[in-house]
């Protein structure tokens, strides 16, 4: 039997050396290269999951609260309405001026913005319905403040409730709907730029005997 040597020459051996060579070389390289790049998505896919994670915790963290629902009557309309809200519990701090109340009855549905120009820092003396901040169109609202500690809901441009704040949205219900006639159905969200929804939902009542109703 022949010897391997003289049946491969000594210069095909030394090819066949590097052709492994290079080859093993690639191999490192593409594994090198598919390792960064599962790295890269790792890194990318825990930063989505930690701010997504943020986003979740704060659209269900944050909100706004309906506390109470008042009119005031005039002649045999409730020609003004007062909404108060105040954050929930462990809600975030709350743009006013970002807030939409969507607001219907069984004919009219309203979207109303926050009107800068409406805003109080304290009712009169001699009640919420004898403030200023209703004299609003159809499509505003105003805002009453009646608590806030650290002064966050006292610039009209940027009005802020955070923890401990309580504030009354004003709606001129005569601009609004011609008044709320009585035993009608209204209801309606509070919507804040980020979080939860308050709810509005009540019924006027069937004759008008008082001046000031408690209807939610």
């Amino acid at each position: 039997m022949k010897k391997i040597s003289k049946i491969f020459k000594r210069k095909n051996i030394g090819s066949m050396g590097i052709g492994a060579m290079i080859i093993f070389i690639a191999m490192v390289l593409v594994a090198g290269i598919a390792a960064s790049v599962l790295v890269q998505v790792a890194n990318t896919l825990q930063m989505q999951a930690l701010y997504t994670g943020h986003e979740t915790i704060e659209e269900v963290a944050t909100g706004v609260a309906v506390l109470d629902v008042e009119g005031h009557v005039t002649g045999s309309v409730i020609d003004k309405l007062v909404i108060g809200v105040r954050g929930r519990a462990g809600s975030g701090d709350i743009d006013l001026s970002q807030l939409v109340i969507e607001i219907a009855d069984t004919q009219n549905k309203m979207v109303l913005i926050y009107n800068e120009s409406q805003h109080q820092t304290s009712p009169s003396n001699s009640g919420v319905f004898n403030t200023s901040v209703f004299n609003l169109s159809g499509i505003n609202f105003g805002i009453l403040v009646l608590e806030d500690a650290d002064g966050s809901c006292g610039t009209a441009a940027t009005p802020i409730i955070n923890k401990g704040d309580y504030v009354m949205l004003t709606i001129n219900t005569t601009a609004t709907f011609g008044g709320l006639q009585a035993r009608m159905d209204i209801w309606g969200n509070v919507i804040p730029e980020i979080g939860s929804w308050g709810i509005i939902s009540f019924r006027t009542p069937p004759t008008f005997t008082d001046e000031v109703y408690d209807l939610q």
